[in-house]
């Protein structure tokens, strides 16, 4: 990129008045950017009004109108139609309900994600305390203040302003956060998840407190691993319920997509875990997906269900009569989207499994006409002017959508494992016979062999010394 008052990027003899420049460049489309998202949220809004002022004149009940909307606007906008719900809603605040902050975020002062703040901490205030709120932050007479005020001051001074002015729903609102209190569970990356649990302050600090002190109290008996390794490991062996280093003796079922060659010929292919977690854990590498197999089979902990595919790649199975999809085609479903929402841009985990054609209209209940869907995804589809049809993309299974607008988005199924070329009928010519403790994780002879094993707590070390070896190393394949 040529950059004003400079040949190159890489240009070292710029004079102090064009890099001035250039921060001045940098300010401007900062708030071009923010003016830019004041008219896209004019346009949802635009948008959802027409739509449901078109749904109403079909005669569409009132709390179904307006159902594919989200779904339009998270397309557009290249994201999930969870988040399109959330813009959708937070602009007709800022369009309806807060001139003044709509204004700051059209004249580039505000961003976007301070004016979602306003919205979302006057969530809970009418619309006379919240118009309050927003003159007096946002108004014209504040604009110089609200520019040199940091996110966390700003969410400050709307607290102060909404309990001063209703008290009592500042105490509604508190005591309804204390009955929404839940744990939940998300992917994170490399294997790991965050297991996260919403709970009021003062019993989230003390069980914090407890577990540090009790990591601390361990970590100076001479425990090698770190204070925080060692309170994730009491959590765990807490909630389960299990002896110190036992905790992943639970019973699990583990779906994981992976082809013949990966688990039983060492291949070096990723296997993908579909329903670790509620979105499944994803990629997997090859070494860390024979351990799971391994050791679900040498403690007798877990049920793994491997799912192969045929030499074209596409998963199989029949086509049922059933009007629901039977619980193995379901599974099927949910693995070829690797447990990921159809939809394009979609993060959400799969809820649903749902004709492309519908049912009512001869679509069959099968692998082909059958797709994963996240619940709000599967009611959008729903909406007046909506159609489906089942293409093909690269030989992979592909969903064709059209909207009420007459655009047009292609959701392709993920590429699944390729298995192995030549199916072999017994043990492949210089390789060992594997027993069902010695999966091994083979590499390619240019890599040499990969050794996979978890960082273990040293009593569960040691408890492990009993078992078979689980060193997962052996020699490479000969190749002459």
């Amino acid at each position: 990129m040529i950059l004003p008052g400079a040949t190159d990027i890489g240009s070292g003899d710029v004079s102090r008045a064009v890099q001035a420049e250039w921060v001045d460049l940098l300010g401007e489309l900062e708030a071009v950017k923010n003016a830019i998202t004041a008219t896209q949220a004019r346009l949802a809004v635009a948008l959802d009004e027409a739509t449901r002022a078109d749904e109403a004149g079909q005669s569409v009940r009132a709390e179904r109108r307006g159902r594919g909307v989200p779904s339009q606007v998270g397309a557009a906008l290249r994201c999930s139609p969870h988040a399109g719900a959330g813009f959708v809603s937070t602009s007709r605040v800022w369009v309806t309900q807060m001139p003044h902050t709509f204004a700051a975020l059209q004249a580039g002062v505000l961003s976007p994600w301070r004016a979602t703040l306003l919205v979302r901490e006057t969530s809970h205030l009418s619309v006379e305390h919240r118009g309050l709120i927003d003159e007096e932050i946002c108004g014209p007479a504040h604009l110089a203040e609200l520019a040199r005020m940091g996110t966390r001051r700003l969410v400050a001074r709307i607290k102060e302003l909404a309990a001063r002015l209703d008290v009592h729903a500042c105490v509604k609102r508190n005591a309804k956060a204390v009955s929404e209190r839940r744990v939940s569970i998300r992917p994170a990356p490399d294997l790991m998840v965050y297991l996260t649990a919403m709970v009021p302050m003062a019993e989230g600090v003390q069980a914090y407190a407890q577990l540090k002190t009790h990591a601390e109290t361990t970590k100076a008996g001479g425990d090698e691993r770190g204070v925080g390794q060692i309170m994730a490991d009491t959590l765990i062996e807490r909630v389960t319920a299990r002896e110190p280093g036992h905790a992943a003796d639970v019973p699990v079922t583990i779906n994981l997509l992976v082809s013949d060659e990966t688990l039983l010929a060492g291949g070096n292919q990723p296997a993908v875990m579909v329903e670790g977690a509620p979105a499944g854990a994803g990629v997997v590498p090859a070494p860390v997906a024979r351990h799971l197999v391994a050791h679900a089979i040498d403690t007798d902990t877990a049920w793994v269900r491997s799912i192969y595919v045929n030499p074209h790649g596409r998963l199989l199975a029949t086509t049922s009569t059933s009007r629901f999809h039977p619980q193995g085609l379901a599974a099927l479903l949910r693995a070829r989207e690797q447990g990921i929402c159809a939809s394009p841009w979609c993060d959400a985990p799969i809820r649903h499994t749902d004709h492309i054609t519908p049912h009512a209209q001869g679509g069959p209940t099968g692998l082909d006409n059958g797709q994963g869907l996240c619940a709000r995804c599967n009611h959008a589809k729903q909406a007046p002017g909506w159609s489906q049809k089942t293409t093909r993309h690269d030989g992979r299974h592909a969903v064709e959508t059209s909207m009420p607008t007459g655009h047009t988005y292609v959701s392709v199924a993920p590429k699944p494992p390729a298995p192995a070329r030549t199916p072999a009928v017994g043990p492949a010519p210089s390789r060992v016979p594997r027993s069902r403790y010695s999966i091994g994780c083979h590499a390619t002879p240019a890599h040499g062999a990969i050794a996979y094993r978890p960082s273990l707590p040293r009593r569960r070390a040691r408890a492990r010394s009993r078992h078979a070896d689980l060193s997962w190393i052996h020699p490479t394949r000969n190749t002459s």
